[in-house]
């Protein structure tokens, strides 16, 4: 596989993933990803999107009771 940005060489790895979102900030230390071997770019599966999507909307149904109202 070859990247977008720069054209190297996709590996299949682990990378960092921190994501924010309606107040709620998330940290993932090992996501399964293809990472490029020259840039870095990553580039998760659509199944790995799915489980992380899935769990930013627990977070978000679990941290209702601490938000905050304007």
């Amino acid at each position: 596989m070859k990247c977008i940005q720069c054209q190297g060489n996709m590996k299949k790895s682990i990378t960092p993933l921190h994501i924010g979102r309606k107040g709620v900030h998330l940290m993932l230390e090992s996501v399964p990803a293809w990472v490029c071997e020259q840039c870095g770019e990553s580039l998760l599966e659509e199944k790995d999107v799915d489980s992380v999507q899935d769990l930013i909307k627990a977070i978000e149904q679990k941290s209702k009771p601490f938000a905050i109202a304007s």
